[in-house]
């Protein structure tokens, strides 16, 4: 029998239009079939012709069942949503996710934190202390393909919610836990954040001025890592279930994240035993490569090669430098950096940024300015890589977050579903999904294991 992703059966009808390539077909309907337990093994799927109207999404049809909070899981969720997995969001009754409360701004009564990170997801208010409401997280879990928690290590399973608690009763779930440490280990026990990690992974170690102090990044860099780790790494066991048929634990950490992204930085310390130090703008190992005051703001120039530098100089007037036998090769010009660099600044200081962009347009040296958010949303390619993404909230009104950021041939993420209030879709979940009846979900509310929020 031929099965879907998680290695359970396909319908016949849906297999022989994958086998023919739905090259006669430009449109399926949504195909159900269901188990004794009520799992959908083919929820939803649309195809379009080569013209492209309503097209497949490489998610439609996996369920991701989210409980986690802050940044990294969230984001991680909020990109698998936008590849259309149907995202179930799990959240404490009446407090929910912890950056609802991270403000201002608000937008309305929800942070413009919260509403940066959980588009396309549903909300379910659960108490996750009460038996009865996580036996129902445990029936979510039992028929969705992924499961995303940044719970403590050891959390989860006082609850009956741990991996091998569920891999028993769900063993097609992809579970993933994202902690500040790992799994195991002399720090696992550590609660995980972003700054926290970031200095303990050397990342703040390595940012801020050539001689001031350390610096954390302007966005939480190390938890959106982690959440792109993460989300690769949810694929990957979806991918791998294919081949298997069984889901797998996934340990995705703040720590290693960081860590592997010091790339070429540890390399350095690892081959040659160089430590590494704080730079500003400028580059270790290449010199101009970085960013310089001008008449009104910042103009970055990365000069990679020779021949680039030798433009550099053309441009601003001053080929005498590029004849100069101590700036000849990258090598001598990182030797002689600070005289380099000191000739440079004077002469961009002198003309406004607009104009040095001018100059530079057409001569094939990296450069650009250094720009505000203002200036960036203002920017006509982030506006053309749909990197405003607009959507009518249910309580805020209109909201705008940044648009995902990667494009498809095949189809678009442009028709996003807003971040959700707090348990917005518990009754609906709990009805449509789980099948309960009136009578259980109204015991449910009455005892306060789930609560639901009421949105006109």
């Amino acid at each position: 029998m031929s099965r879907d992703v998680s290695g359970r059966p396909l319908c016949g009808m849906f297999v022989d239009m994958v086998s023919k390539g739905f090259s006669r077909f430009t449109r399926l309907r949504p195909c159900l079939l269901q188990n004794k337990t009520g799992c959908s093994y083919v929820r939803r799927a649309f195809v379009s012709d080569l013209k492209g109207r309503q097209t497949i999404r490489p998610l439609d049809g996996v369920r991701v069942l989210d409980l986690t909070r802050v940044l990294a899981g969230p984001f991680a969720t909020m990109i698998l949503g936008d590849l259309g997995a149907e995202v179930t969001k799990v959240e404490r009754p009446g407090l929910g996710d912890d950056t609802r409360t991270w403000g201002p701004p608000f937008v309305g009564e929800e942070s413009a934190y919260f509403l940066s990170v959980n588009r396309n997801k549903k909300s379910i208010a659960v108490n996750l202390k009460d038996p009865k409401g996580a036996k129902l997280v445990k029936e979510l879990a039992r028929i969705s393909d992924v499961l995303v928690e940044n719970y403590l290590p050891g959390k989860l399973d006082e609850m009956g919610l741990g991996y091998k608690q569920l891999s028993e009763v769900a063993p097609q779930l992809i579970y993933c836990s994202i902690t500040g440490y790992g799994q195991t280990g002399p720090q696992s026990h550590k609660p995980g954040y972003d700054s926290i990690a970031s200095a303990a992974s050397g990342m703040m170690h390595i940012t801020g001025p050539e001689d001031g102090e350390p610096v954390r990044p302007g966005v939480a860099m190390t938890d959106l890592a982690t959440g792109l780790y993460a989300q690769g790494a949810v694929m990957a066991g979806l991918l791998q279930r294919q081949k298997t048929g069984r889901g797998v634990h996934i340990d995705c950490n703040l720590l290693s994240s960081q860590v592997a992204c010091l790339s070429h930085i540890a390399a350095n310390y690892l081959n040659a035993g160089k430590e590494a130090r704080r730079w500003g703008t400028a580059h270790e190992s290449i010199v101009p490569y970085q960013g310089f005051r001008t008449k009104d703001g910042y103009l970055v120039v990365a000069a990679g090669n020779d021949l680039q530098f030798f433009k550099v100089c053309n441009v601003l007037s001053l080929n005498e430098l590029a004849e100069d036998p101590k700036y000849k090769t990258n090598t001598l010009r990182v030797q002689h950096r600070q005289a380099l660099l000191e000739l440079l600044s004077e002469r961009f200081s002198e003309e406004p940024t607009a104009e040095w962009l001018r100059r530079f347009e057409g001569t094939g040296v990296p450069c650009g300015p250094i720009n505000t958010v203002q200036q960036v949303f203002s920017n006509p390619q982030v506006a053309h890589n749909g990197l405003i993404m607009e959507m009518d909230h249910p309580t805020s009104g209109r909201i705008a977050v940044p648009g995902p950021a990667v494009r498809f041939s095949s189809f678009e993420c442009d028709r996003p579903t807003p971040p959700p209030v707090i348990g917005q879709h518990t009754i609906e979940v709990l009805r449509d999904t789980l099948g309960y009846s009136d009578d259980v979900i109204n015991q449910l509310l009455a005892s306060h294991t789930v609560t639901q929020n009421v949105v006109h």
